[in-house]
């Protein structure tokens, strides 16, 4: 059995409060996302990450259970206060963690390889009240919570480990007490330290980017396609206007979820169904934080009209290369005429039969020499 891939954590905090639309309006969430894979009764392999909103912390490297932070800021904060203590005894929290699944896997008598998922953090509001969480799953499935305003762990499966692990939990008050400091005091804290020492990034603003073109799944249907990329922080709002009133949500409409780019930006579609050659005008309307008041606005041109647009196009064409083609013939024409009237005047005036007996040079001078 392989564990989950540590990059799948990645699209987890998309799904919790705490985008950062603004550092003093919005709840902040901050979360350890762990992975343990434990072959046998004697390895284990633990993996995991943090995060402050969609901003990752720091990682837990599998190998040597060493951390590797993203930002200078984070190291810096992590200096500080209750996380300073944590980070010297997280390896001792790992160890026992890992001797405590074991005891818990013989209890039960589960069979290996297991994997066993740990999410943890707490929710700092905008008036600083905090709440704490604390989940376990395993092998993809809930297996328990801690309720903190209960104080007890509380199963999320009708399973003889879920009960189990539980109970084991409850029981012990050191842990219970633990969980409460770290989750609503030591958190919160470590939440305003990281805010401090990090908010240039943490409200940085990247203004998104959108284009429409379209589809056509079948004859009597187009799609329409609004893409917007390389916006941050997450929140968006995309609509579509038909005429200029925008449209409602119906079957019609489908977007997409919100997914994050290599960047640290993101990525979203709408699309709308509409008649191919319907008369109506499109535009897909986009609002943003970094674009303050503004809105983008790119309109859809209606294909039925690019037929039209082509046949003006070729009119114009013809047209004008007829008018070069007439106004050729004519210089043309009028060069004829000139040497046929000089070649008569050279047979009026000098006698020679035809143009053929002297050279045009010198029929030339003949006609500018003054007449005798």
């Amino acid at each position: 059995m392989q564990p989950p891939h540590l990059l799948l954590f990645l699209f987890l905090p998309l799904f919790l409060p705490g985008m950062w639309a603004d550092l003093d309006a919005e709840p902040q969430v901050f979360q350890l996302l762990q992975t343990s894979l434990f072959a046998n009764v004697s390895s284990a392999e633990v993996s995991g990450m943090t995060f402050l909103g969609d901003v990752p912390i720091f990682a837990l490297d599998p190998a040597n259970w060493s951390i590797n932070f993203y930002w200078l800021w984070a190291h810096q904060a992590t200096s500080e206060g209750d996380a300073e203590k944590i980070k010297a005894q997280y390896k001792f929290f790992l160890r026992n963690m890992v001797r405590y699944v074991h005891k818990m896997a013989q209890q039960a008598q589960m069979d290996y390889p297991l994997v066993v998922q740990i999410r943890a953090g707490c929710v700092l509001y905008p008036n600083r009240t905090s709440w704490g969480f604390m989940d376990v799953g395993e092998d993809g499935r809930d297996l328990t919570a801690f309720k903190m305003e209960l104080r007890h762990w509380e199963p999320l499966q009708q399973s003889r480990l879920a009960q189990l692990v539980s109970e084991s939990l409850t029981s012990k008050k050191a842990i219970t007490g633990l969980l409460e400091h770290l989750l609503l005091i030591s958190c919160q804290s470590f939440i305003l330290t990281l805010c401090r020492y990090g908010r240039s990034d943490l409200e940085r603003q990247e203004a998104p980017g959108a284009t429409v073109f379209a589809r056509t799944p079948r004859p009597d249907q187009l799609l329409l396609v609004c893409r917007v990329t390389g916006f941050y922080p997450r929140p968006i709002s995309v609509a579509w206007l038909r005429d200029g009133q925008e449209v409602p949500p119906g079957p019609a409409l489908n977007t997409s979820t919100i997914l994050p780019n290599a960047d640290l930006t993101y990525q979203f579609r709408s699309i709308l169904a509409v008649a191919p050659g319907d008369g109506h005008s499109y535009a897909c309307r986009v609002s943003h934080r970094s674009l303050g008041t503004r809105s983008l606005l790119i309109p859809w041109e209606n294909s039925s009209t690019a037929p039209t647009v082509s046949i003006a196009i070729a009119v114009l064409f013809l047209a004008a290369a007829a008018s070069a083609g007439g106004l050729w013939w004519w210089k043309h024409r009028k060069g004829d005429e000139a040497i046929w009237e000089t070649q008569e005047f050279c047979y009026l005036r000098t006698g020679c039969l035809s143009s053929n007996e002297l050279p045009c040079h010198q029929l030339s001078m003949i006609t500018s020499s003054p007449i005798p």
